[in-house]
């Protein structure tokens, strides 16, 4: 089975923030095949032994299997003796001598990606921090793979052709400022590069001598360039209105424009804005 090598990543990532947001000792995870509705384990940490490693679960089987089908964490204060679950895969959990188990699944735009657990080797309930650590984890991971899927999505959608110019260009405009308000939540920089770079197609090659604008400077232009408010941008970018006031006006000094069209239309004629 062929598992969702993006979440794979986000869960490896996980882990010890699991471990410590939790106070479980062990943390382990794994993601859901493309079309698969099972999660083949693939990430450890705090373990002692192999024992669950590449084991492969089937939605409604098990704790983790119970807690896809149901779409919400599951916890059993003995995994081996739990008449909440199946017991299809005592034998690994056993052999990793874990009791107390949790499992909360990672749901991105209605659908199951993989499966984070915590767990204890002694036998007692969980209390509130574990779980609510346990789903504060997972929700990191989903807004992680929702940002790096809308990454994706932007950049498929721009590969096939870049329009000519004045064809579609509201069209470009748009996608040029989504992308540069998506480029700074991405913590993987080959991704976060490769969606600037993208950017950097949108726009004709700047000729010399361009204004040096800053990064958060070009972002909030960019937005000013679609018709957005400075409290709409401001949103759009997670920043205070008034911040969003000081980096256009100094995008304008430095673009030795006036008013924001102004601003807006020199910088087309710099090439930093398509």
């Amino acid at each position: 089975m062929a598992a969702d090598a993006v979440a794979t990543a986000e869960i490896r990532g996980a882990l010890a923030g699991l471990r410590r947001a939790t106070g479980l000792p062990v943390a382990f995870g794994g993601a859901v095949g493309p079309g698969a509705a099972q999660i083949r384990i693939s990430e450890l940490s705090g373990t002692a032994t192999a024992a669950l490693r590449s084991l492969v679960v089937t939605s409604g089987t098990g704790l983790g299997g119970r807690a896809v089908a149901l779409g919400r964490a599951c916890a059993v204060p003995d995994y081996s003796s739990s008449r909440r679950i199946s017991h299809e895969y005592d034998a690994p959990v056993a052999a990793e001598g874990l009791r107390s188990v949790l499992a909360v699944p990672l749901v991105v735009r209605h659908r199951v990606r993989g499966v984070l657990y915590g767990a204890l080797r002694t036998a007692q309930p969980l209390g509130d921090r574990a779980l609510a650590g346990a789903v504060a984890a997972a929700r990191e991971v989903e807004r992680a793979l929702a940002v790096r899927d809308e990454a994706r999505g932007l950049l498929a959608a721009l590969r096939p052709a870049v329009p000519e110019p004045g064809a579609g260009q509201e069209h470009v405009r748009e996608a040029h400022a989504a992308l540069r308000a998506l480029a700074p939540r991405i913590a993987d920089p080959e991704l976060r590069a490769e969606l600037l770079a993208a950017c950097a197609l949108l726009t004709a090659p700047a000729p010399q001598g361009s204004p040096g604008l800053a990064p958060r400077e070009l972002d909030v232009l960019t937005w000013v360039a679609t018709g957005a408010t400075n409290a709409a941008v401001a949103d759009r970018l997670g920043l205070r209105p008034e911040t969003v006031k000081g980096y256009l006006r100094a995008a304008m000094r430095k673009l030795g424009a006036h008013t924001r069209g102004e601003a807006v239309t020199a910088a087309r004629r710099a090439g930093v804005l398509p």
